[in-house]
């Protein structure tokens, strides 16, 4: 089972991850927890410290790159050995937020990023067995992430203007549409939005 949180920052992907892992755990269940574009993998974590850092200023071509590069690393070496063990991975993003940021957010070509996605990706990978993708209204999500992080912290996509987070928030909104993903409402508490994420999968 291969499960995707997406969403927009701070609109409590990982935490719902978290949960979610705890609750297959407590199933016996062989869990494995991705955070897109890190993980429990060296070589991914490496290019998550590359992506994230303001000082290189990245073309955001080299991002969609570089973001392919680490889901790859992660699908192969993590993700697939888990699956075919009969275990659950959990991931916080997929390709859908290179969609939105890179896409949507700074204008790569949608096309494109599908196109190389499909190349070196699988379809387990691009269709997951469930997704979702958590929503937050604008001054939720920034009270959220001033109360998170301070600006000194924020990383290459956190700091960018509000014209593009309101690109990126829209983008979210097409994609499920696109790829037919239910969208979930993430300013209820952690636990209402876990019970109704396991509504929505029927676990």
């Amino acid at each position: 089972m291969y499960i995707v949180i997406e969403g927009q920052d701070a609109t409590g992907k990982s935490t719902q991850v978290e949960m979610l892992a705890d609750y297959f755990k407590k199933q016996g269940k062989k869990v494995v927890t991705i955070h897109e574009p890190d993980g429990d993998l060296e070589s991914a974590h490496m290019l998550r410290e590359i992506i994230k850092n303001k000082k290189y200023n990245l073309e955001p071509e080299s991002h969609v790159l570089l973001f392919t590069a680490a889901r790859l690393e992660l699908w192969q070496k993590i993700a697939e050995p888990t699956l075919r063990a009969g275990g659950v991975v959990i991931s916080a993003r997929n390709w859908w937020s290179t969609l939105a940021y890179q896409g949507y957010g700074q204008g790569v070509s949608i096309d494109k990023i599908i196109e190389i996605t499909s190349n070196f990706m699988p379809k387990s990978y691009i269709n997951p067995t469930h997704s979702v993708i958590l929503t937050l209204d604008d001054d939720t999500r920034l009270t959220r992430e001033t109360t998170r992080d301070d600006n000194s912290s924020k990383d290459t996509f956190e700091s960018k203007s509000m014209d593009f987070q309101h690109a990126v928030d829209s983008a979210y909104l097409k994609i499920a549409k696109k790829f037919n993903v239910k969208t979930l409402d993430a300013s209820p508490t952690p636990t209402e939005i876990q019970e109704k994420i396991k509504k929505l999968f029927s676990i």
